[in-house]
């Protein structure tokens, strides 16, 4: 791309178009043209356009239809309107559906390269400003790890939703952080310094959940001897947390709509309306839909909680943050045992980047913590991890049988171990090596190279 940014020209007139190319060339722009709306478009969809000079008038379709789907595609590309009809009323549409100057034909090529400067310098000025706020973001999320791009998403999604009263739905594996990120979302809303207040309903009896949530009053049941607030009323200003709302009871699945809709409740045996201004927050790795479906959970909750659905990325899904992780977790546990500063040995961190973490980061996390408490010098080596990590080792290599690497030197055992992991990628990606390098999250021309280099016949064996 050019250092000075690449403009793509839609113009239906041929002239038009190769004076504008002459013109931004000689400016040391890199120019590209279409003369059509379809074609325009088109390119803009196969290519990053830093600016776009877009004609009002196309013989496929109106200038401003096109003005609206590029700033669909690509909201912070700049977008300079022409048009030999200079209407007051057209410039301001065009300026209304996003457009960032308009010229009339024909033009005075010192005006254009200024307003061609100016929408540059204002769109490099944006995207320079979204940048710098989502790493703000970032810095106000400091418990969560993870600079992948999974990860960005999920600190935008956070700060968005966050100063919000609305319903977030939590969605993720076991151990990927859902009650942190509940807990990240109560923090940074207008009711921090209001109770946060978390039920896990998997873990407690359906009898005892309502008379949790609501309370119950005198005589309500043979153990009530006294009135007792629910959690609901302890949440009162503040935010309640639901962890695995999804195997909530269907009779307590009508009470908490109740609650959602209406804002009130009553206790148990009691008569009296108590009104709650609760924001909730839920969270499951069941499939809520599924049970919607089989009648075991209502459809009209999950609509209400489903109001922002918040995915969490599994570990495997975003490798890259093992080593952020582990420094985070390292320095943690260091610190509450009173530890110097530790390290992980290579063969350990190869261990675990290698290792597809079905427990998510709460396991990695335990991992940690084990090898810290265990360990009796400042390198933490790979036989303080959990024996799992080294199984999942062995069964890479296993197809080896042992004779063969007797006598080797530990490269030659690292280039069959990844040999092996390279093997079994392709065969899982149906050969495919493009599929591989995604899967793997490196470019095609890097596994090609370690193809060659360990001398791969994967097209034999992709054929028998």
């Amino acid at each position: 791309m050019s250092a000075k940014g690449s403009i793509l020209i839609i113009d239906d007139e041929q002239e038009i178009r190769e004076s504008l190319e002459q013109v931004l060339k000689l400016e040391g722009y890199r120019p590209a043209s279409a003369s059509t709306a379809e074609e325009g478009l088109q390119k803009a969809e196969e290519e990053l356009f830093d600016l776009v000079l877009l004609d009002v008038s196309l013989p496929d379709r109106n200038g401003l239809e096109v003005l609206r789907a590029l700033k669909h595609g690509s909201p912070d590309t700049g977008v300079i309107m022409i048009t030999a009809y200079d209407s007051g009323q057209t410039a301001f549409q065009a300026s209304k559906q996003g457009a960032d100057s308009y010229i009339p034909k024909p033009w005075d090529n010192d005006r254009l390269l200024l307003e061609v400067r100016n929408t540059l310098d204002k769109s490099r000025l944006q995207v320079e400003n979204f940048q710098l706020r989502r790493a703000l973001k970032r810095y106000a999320l400091p418990n969560i790890v993870g600079k992948s791009e999974p990860m960005q998403k999920v600190f935008d999604l956070i700060t968005q939703v966050a100063p919000t009263r609305a319903t977030v739905l939590i969605l993720g594996e076991s151990g990927t952080g859902k009650e942190l990120v509940a807990k990240t979302i109560h923090s940074l809303s207008p009711r921090a310094d209001r109770p946060f207040v978390p039920v896990n309903t998997g873990s407690m009896p359906i009898d005892l959940l309502e008379s949790t949530l609501f309370g119950h009053v005198k005589g309500a049941f043979t153990s009530a001897i006294a009135t007792k607030r629910g959690l609901f009323e302890v949440a009162d200003q503040g935010t309640i947390f639901f962890d695995e709302i999804g195997t909530v009871g269907v009779e307590t699945q009508s009470k908490l709509l109740r609650v959602i809709q209406e804002r009130e409740f009553m206790r148990l045996g009691g008569t009296e309306t108590i009104k709650v201004d609760v924001r909730i927050l839920a969270a499951t790795n069941a499939d809520l839909r599924k049970l919607v479906e089989e009648n075991k959970f209502r459809e009209d909750l999950y609509y209400r909680l489903n109001v922002i659905a918040l995915p969490l990325p599994p570990l495997r899904e975003r490798k890259e943050d093992i080593p952020l992780l582990l420094d985070h977790f390292l320095k943690k546990f260091t610190h509450e045992n009173g530890r110097k500063e530790l390290r992980f040995a290579p063969e350990a961190m190869k261990l675990m980047m290698d290792y597809d973490w079905p427990g998510n980061v709460r396991e990695l996390e335990n991992a940690v913590e084990r090898a810290v408490v265990l360990s009796t010098t400042d390198v933490l080596e790979a036989a303080l991890l959990p024996e799992q990590l080294s199984q999942n080792h062995a069964h890479a290599v296993q197809s080896f049988p042992a004779p063969e690497m007797e006598g080797r030197e530990r490269f030659e055992i690292m280039e069959a171990c990844e040999r092996r992991i390279i093997l079994d990628m392709l065969e899982r990606s149906n050969w495919s090596q493009t599929e591989a390098a995604e899967r793997f999250k490196i470019p095609l021309s890097t596994l090609n190279q370690k193809i060659k280099r360990l001398r791969i016949d994967f097209k034999r064996r992709r054929e028998a």
